[in-house]
């Protein structure tokens, strides 16, 4: 006898996320242990780290009233994963980030605040995959992270990521609150936010010189 666990497609659709995330946190949980006994090598972790920690913040966003609490999603579902929650829930960059962000550490500047313009770039990138394209939407996303950026003395004045936001910045103080970015105009948008984290992410090993 068949046993159904929804009972419309919107159920079905809340089971599917569950399933979702109980695969990306268990496989994180396997990853950082692979890492750790050096099973697979820093760019090979790093790369699928981010991928996971990107599906996760967009799964998590989507059904952030449905499983308030990853923690508690955990214990319900007997998951044993205290290195996947760490790196998904408390940290938000993989372990190979936080290693160069602590190297590049000096008195003016902290792996915390490196960490910080990650996930400022991510939660950037993943609203307008979420099609979070309206003024006061971008808005706030493009402040904090470029607000970030200024807090790194690392990062020369003329860092591209920074022009970059400045220019979109005010560009979009120039619309209405609930003005829309056109798809070309999220499209360029997402392409200079990837563009930049990409730029930020190579200047953290020569952070110190």
């Amino acid at each position: 006898m068949e046993v159904k666990l929804w009972n419309d497609k919107r159920e079905r659709e809340v089971y599917e996320n569950f399933a979702e995330l109980y695969a990306i946190i268990k496989a994180t949980e396997k990853l950082e242990k692979a890492y750790v006994r050096d099973i697979i090598s820093s760019s090979q972790y790093e790369n699928e780290c981010q991928k996971l920690i990107a599906h996760f913040k967009t799964l998590a966003s989507t059904f952030k009233d449905t499983v308030p609490s990853i923690e508690r999603f955990a214990d319900t579902y007997k998951m044993d994963c205290p290195a996947a929650i760490n790196r998904l829930v408390t940290s938000g960059v993989p372990a190979t980030v936080e290693h160069r962000a602590a190297a590049a550490a000096s008195s003016t500047t902290s792996a915390a605040a490196v960490a910080e313009c990650v996930q400022n770039f991510i939660t950037a990138m993943d609203s307008l995959k979420l099609n979070m394209v309206a003024v006061d939407q971008v808005h706030p996303l493009l402040s904090d992270l470029s607000a970030s950026l200024n807090k790194l003395s690392i990062l020369p004045p003329d860092f591209d990521g920074k022009t970059k936001m400045k220019e979109w910045i005010l560009r979009l103080s120039k619309m209405g609150a609930a003005d829309e970015l056109t798809e070309q105009q999220a499209r360029q948008l997402h392409f200079d936010l990837e563009s930049s984290y990409n730029s930020f992410m190579a200047a953290l090993p020569s952070a110190g010189t």
